[in-house]
């Protein structure tokens, strides 16, 4: 996990532009965690809704984002 963890230190860089660029990139990152997380509690046998419940977000909202996947 040490490009997370760049990454995360460049999030806060004081130029802005290299800032930003982490950014963008962490949340890339962050969005490949999920699905690979969401992916894995399906295949273990979890509802949408306890998905959802650990994510923070509705049932309907995590469906609709990795339901046809």
């Amino acid at each position: 996990m040490t490009e997370a963890r760049d990454l995360a230190e460049r999030a806060g860089d004081r130029d802005p532009r290299v800032g930003l660029r982490a950014v963008t990139a962490l949340r890339r990152l962050v969005e490949q965690l999920e699905a690979v997380q969401v992916r894995s509690a399906r295949q273990q046998g979890w509802s949408w809704q306890e998905i959802a419940a650990e994510l923070g977000v509705s049932r309907q909202a995590v469906h609709k984002k990795y339901g046809r996947q």
